[in-house]
């Protein structure tokens, strides 16, 4: 998470894992330990990020990817992964634009 980065791209649904990652970065110091300290809400908060921009494609992946199976599963989390990829390159690249 950048300092001093706006809010507004963050969706509502996940405003208060962000405001909950902020208090966790202002209680330590820059470094190894708030990295370690914070690091499920940066997880956590990314996850809902991306499951609010491109909900199917992020539900493709983790009902696809989380565990092992067939060379058809593997290739279908491959493709799903793809999927989720290019839709959120859409939205970084739309995002660009929009500034």
């Amino acid at each position: 998470m950048r300092e001093g980065k706006s809010t507004s791209s963050i969706p509502a649904k996940c405003e208060r894992l962000h405001e909950a990652l902020r208090k966790c970065h202002g209680r330590l110091p820059e470094g190894v330990a708030r990295e370690t300290a914070c690091r499920h809400l940066n997880h956590k908060l990314a996850q809902c990020v991306v499951s609010m921009a491109c909900p199917e494609e992020s539900e493709a992946v983790r009902t696809l990817c989380g565990s092992g199976g067939t060379a058809l599963k593997r290739s279908q989390c491959q493709n799903a992964r793809l999927s989720l990829s290019v839709c959120l390159t859409f939205h970084q690249q739309e995002h660009q634009h929009s500034d």
